[in-house]
């Protein structure tokens, strides 16, 4: 048995006892905790092995465009088709208090209590892009416990929620019925990093939702979007973006979806795009955690910790230019490492941003 804590639950646990071990697990990811990141650092390496297999579906959409009501009715779709369907959900965390209130399992009432099912909602954490900071490494161990669908769902914040597109094979955004003009409809962004394009609540309004789907039809030939990260040779079929009218609530177009889905998995995975995105991925995902630790470096530094409260007051009370006082930070930072023979460069070529 292995010495890295819930790694034989996690592989070969069944039913309720296997997805205690995988929640323990993702809460030890989860910390920030020293001694636990140790911890959890072996246990993602001994779980890697095991990773891979699965399908990684992200989904987004504003608040309200119904993603809880739609990942339910998908997996429970698939699940009565012989599928295993875990759940990341993400729940944006207030600024103010920094709570959340991690309601999508309430939402998902019915794929909640599913023995094939595994819902795990998770605080953003002030994370940008609409997504949690730990995210890839949960989803690592849902992959580890033999779930083959793994489904993100973002925060629902708009247009510049994109950071699940970078982890996921498929990124499917859903959209409402009457939801913005042709205009809206062609804005870059989340829109032209979409594989597929979902009109939901179709059956609220179906005209509407025909002329959606016509409307950013139209938009996405205008802008030649012709899918992302696809192979590099010319010669191979690319994968078009595709718009689908669906209503969650009934049920109507979700084995429509699937469908559309298993198309562009076929697609991607004949003319290599699969493999080559999920490379690409993985070297982002490297650093843009030694973005993150550098970060949380700096800022408990004991030099820049210590010159921070009067270059912030300086700043707060117009003495001092912000980028000025950065620049100023980052010497204070650079020169201690300097000190302790640590090795550094010089920000006289290097622009802030």
């Amino acid at each position: 048995m292995s010495a890295v804590p819930w790694v034989e639950g996690i592989l070969h646990g069944q039913g309720t006892v296997q997805r205690r071990a995988m929640a323990k697990a993702i809460t030890l990811l989860e910390s920030t905790r020293t001694d636990h990141r140790r911890i959890a650092d072996a246990l993602l390496n001994t779980l890697l092995p095991h990773t891979g297999r699965a399908f990684r579906l992200g989904i987004s959409g504003v608040p309200g465009v119904g993603k809880s009501t739609f990942i339910e009715a998908l997996g429970i779709y698939l699940i009565e088709r012989g599928h295993r369907v875990a759940v990341l959900a993400v729940d944006p965390s207030s600024s103010v208090s920094g709570g959340s209130i991690l309601g999508d399992k309430t939402r998902m009432e019915k794929l909640s209590v599913h023995e094939h099912a595994f819902i795990r909602p998770s605080p953003s954490g002030g994370t940008l892009g609409g997504v949690a900071a730990k995210t890839r490494e949960a989803m690592l161990v849902c992959e580890a416990a033999g779930y083959d669908v793994v489904i993100v769902e973002t925060v629902g914040v708009g247009q510049s929620e994109t950071a699940v597109a970078d982890m996921t094979d498929l990124f499917c955004v859903l959209q409402l019925p009457n939801a913005g003009d042709d205009l809206q409809a062609i804005k870059k962004g989340i829109m032209e990093l979409a594989d597929l394009i979902v009109i939901n609540k179709a059956d609220l309004d179906p005209d509407a939702a025909t002329r959606a789907q016509a409307q950013i039809t139209s938009a996405l030939r205008l802008l030649g979007l012709h899918g992302r990260a696809m192979a590099d040779d010319p010669t191979m079929p690319r994968w078009q973006p595709t718009v689908l009218t669906l209503s969650a609530a009934t049920g109507q177009g979700v084995a429509a979806f699937w469908e559309a889905v298993q198309r562009y998995r076929h697609l991607q995975e004949v003319n290599g795009a699969l493999a080559e995105r999920r490379r690409r991925q993985a070297a982002a995902w490297m650093w843009e955690r030694i973005d993150a630790g550098l970060r949380e470096a700096f800022g408990q530094h004991a030099a820049v910790r210590a010159r921070l409260p009067a270059l912030t007051e300086d700043v707060l009370a117009g003495r001092v230019v912000a980028s000025v006082a950065a620049r100023e930070l980052l010497h204070v930072f650079l020169d201690a490492q300097a000190d302790q023979g640590l090795p550094c460069t010089s920000l006289e070529s290097t622009p802030l941003r």
